[in-house]
This record gives C-alpha cells, sequence and structure tokens, in this order.
C-alpha cells in the first residue's frame, strides 16, 4: 500500500477530512462555454473570514488544499491568502487560468512553497482554445505563465477539459505539455451548471469519441476522475464506499457553504454560521452520504461495473438520485469496457448513446440531465 493510500485510509478511520477544495472566488477573467458556475460576487468570503477558516482546516486535520475559483487571482488578497495556508502547513495546490501570472506572482509561488499549479488549456491551438474560453489572446498568456512557473522550479500540470469543439486538440495538448516540461491530464467530465441548468450537457463527448480516448494507450494514467480507487484485493465491494466525498474530503464555496465535493452540490453547511468541524462531524447531510455503501446504490448494486466504475454520486444526485447511476459514468464504463452497465440495460440500451436501441422506452422516466 502506499503511503498516500495509508493516509487516506488512516483518514477515513479516524473520520479526518484530509483534502479540501476551496473556491476563494467565482469571478473569472475567462467565460468558458462548458463552466458551471455563476461569475457574479453574491458576498464572497473576506480575507479575515477565510484565514479564520483556515485555521479551523487545520484543527480539523485537513492536510491537502486546492485553492481554486472561478480564477484566483482575480482576489487581491490571494496572496495573503495563500501565506496563510503556508504557515499552517498545508499541501497546497493552486488552479488557476495563468492569465494573471507574470515573473513577480511566478516567483511568489514559488517562495510560498506551493506543491502544484494547475494551468487549464483547451487546445495548442489558439483559435480553438480562445474560442472556448472567450478571451482573445488567452492561450498565449497562459502559456507565458507555464513558462515563468517552470523557471522558478514549480511542479506544472496542464488541465485539458475535453470536450466536442476540442476533441481533436488532446494529443497537441499533450505534446505542448511536454515541450513545456509539465504533467498532463485529461479531463471528460462535463456537469450541470450549479443552477441545475442541464444545457451546457450538450458539449460532452459522444460515446465514440469516449471509446478512443479510454482506448488511447498514450493517456493511460493521464484521464483525471474525482473518484476514490476502488476497494483493495479481498474486501467486501459492496460493504464499500462510493467515493471519498464526504467520507475524508469535502468542498467549500467563496460563500462560505460547505458540500461533499465540488461535483456533490448537496448543502451541508455554512462556515459563517458554523464552526468547520461541526458541520464535519454532525451535519445530516454529510452523515446521510456516509451511510450509503456499494449494496444501497438503486440499480448500480446489481451491475456488472460496481467494483470498478468511476460513478460519481454527485453526479447522480444532480440527475436526481444519489443512491442512483449516474449516466454520464454509465458511459464511461461501457465504453471501456463494451459491456453495458446494469442503468444502460433497465433503459434499453445495449449500445453507446451514438446507436441507441429502445426495448422497453420509458421517456417519463428521463430528463435532459440523463441524456449524453
Amino acid at each position: 500500500m502506499s503511503l498516500l493510500s495509508e493516509m487516506n485510509q488512516r483518514a477515513l478511520d479516524l473520520g479526518v477530512p484530509l483534502s479540501v477544495h476551496l473556491d476563494l472566488t467565482y469571478r473569472c477573467n475567462e467565460r468558458c462555454v462548458h463552466c458551471y458556475l455563476d461569475h457574479d460576487d453574491h458576498g464572497e468570503m473576506t480575507t479575515a473570514e477565510i484565514t479564520n477558516l483556515l485555521v479551523q482546516l487545520a484543527d480539523a486535520g485537513v492536510f491537502f488544499l486546492s485553492l481554486s475559483g472561478g480564477e484566483v487571482f482575480m482576489r487581491r488578497d490571494f496572496f495573503e491568502i495563500l501565506e496563510k495556508a503556508r504557515q499552517l502547513l498545508f499541501n497546497v495546490k493552486v488552479k488557476t487560468n495563468g492569465v494573471m501570472i507574470r515573473e513577480v506572482e511566478a516567483a511568489r509561488l514559488r517562495q510560498l512553497g506551493v506543491e502544484q499549479v494547475q494551468i487549464s488549456v483547451y487546445s495548442h491551438r489558439p483559435e480553438v482554445h480562445d474560442a472556448i474560453t472567450k478571451l482573445p489572446g488567452s492561450l498565449a498568456r497562459t502559456i507565458r505563465a507555464v513558462r515563468f512557473l517552470k523557471s522558478q522550479g514549480l511542479k506544472v500540470s496542464l488541465s485539458n477539459v475535453v470536450i466536442n469543439a476540442n476533441f481533436a486538440d488532446q494529443r497537441g495538448v499533450m505534446m505542448l505539455a511536454r515541450e513545456l516540461g509539465a504533467e498532463y491530464a485529461l479531463d471528460p467530465t462535463i456537469t450541470p451548471k450549479l443552477d441545475g441548468d442541464t444545457s451546457i450537457l450538450a458539449l460532452r463527448l459522444p460515446g465514440a469519441e469516449l471509446k478512443q480516448i479510454f482506448h488511447n494507450p498514450e493517456l493511460v494514467g493521464n484521464v483525471e476522475e474525482f473518484c476514490a480507487a476502488p476497494p483493495p484485493p479481498g474486501e467486501d465491494i459492496m460493504q464499500g464506499f462510493p467515493c471519498s466525498a464526504g467520507h475524508t474530503a469535502c468542498y467549500i464555496s467563496p460563500y462560505g457553504d460547505v458540500f461533499p465535493c465540488v461535483q456533490f452540490p448537496l448543502p451541508s453547511g455554512n462556515v459563517r454560521r458554523q464552526k468547520f468541524l461541526d458541520i464535519w462531524r454532525h451535519s445530516a447531510q454529510l452523515k446521510q452520504v456516509r451511510s450509503i455503501r456499494a449494496k444501497d446504490l438503486t440499480t448500480c448494486s446489481t451491475c456488472a461495473h460496481v467494483g470498478t466504475c468511476t460513478r460519481c454520486p454527485g453526479l447522480a444526485y444532480m440527475e436526481g438520485n444519489m443512491h442512483g447511476p449516474s449516466s454520464a459514468d454509465c458511459e464511461k464504463s461501457f465504453q471501456r469496457t463494451g459491456i453495458p452497465s446494469a442503468n444502460m440495460l433497465a433503459r434499453g440500451r445495449t449500445r453507446s448513446a451514438d446507436a441507441l436501441i429502445q426495448i422497453n422506452p420509458s421517456p417519463t422516466h428521463l430528463s435532459s440531465a440523463t441524456l449524453l
């Protein structure tokens, strides 16, 4: 077992929130076509509120801290927040588009000992990347930022969210990452907007293109997934947890709202009204999430993929039932293996979403959120 696996297991045994994703702002200088956020400021936490929260997170046992947004550099107090986080000895990852990073900012990130900077890149071609971000010149500025960061000896990862508009450019982004000396991570997950708008799901890759990703030997180990790894050999799969959300990890919004995960928008408390540790230990919503075992999952408990699926309970929740299937993950499992999931079979599907066979159609049970 790796050290990280041991840490996760120890945190799970002790009920410790090992990892927290904290969005500092939803404001952003880009307007990416696939983004699920509302970019207006509806009352972000102040510098004092965030630094106080960081102390609470440290006291609760948090070790891994991801600072993200929106765009973190839209906050003028970003480095003050980051400095406090490093004083508290968090292992910090910063997620950014890099557009506002210049030599001074790169040097400061290095001085403060950031573990990694993850930068979003959608294409190696400016006309494609800039069309997705809706910010002319953004690719050139982002690449310049990566070079500044690498010159400081920082670890950089290019995060390549893949949608139907940039599918053909994934290899180009991978080659760009190699040229820049950065790691590469591909993410094919598109989620509904926080307000429930599912229109952006039309940007998801169709089944044939997902299959190409999962069967591309160059991408092995480079596809990002939000869920926890399958249970270790010998463990009863049916007694396992669906993922780490709410067990060893959680998400906090710029407004202090606590959720099991950034992809699991189940309101579970607010740190402006309660101490973080009280929410972590006593939230009825988090307790509900923690009570779920694989055996409790509707449909999924009978599925051949139950022990290997990357099923996201947050995506399932957004489809209407946190105990139910996530259609996007059913599609991923199918494209990996060629074996239809129990959910696909229940809906009359024996092929990819590109070639539906309706055995027993029941449209009254479908919503736009359940269709790829």
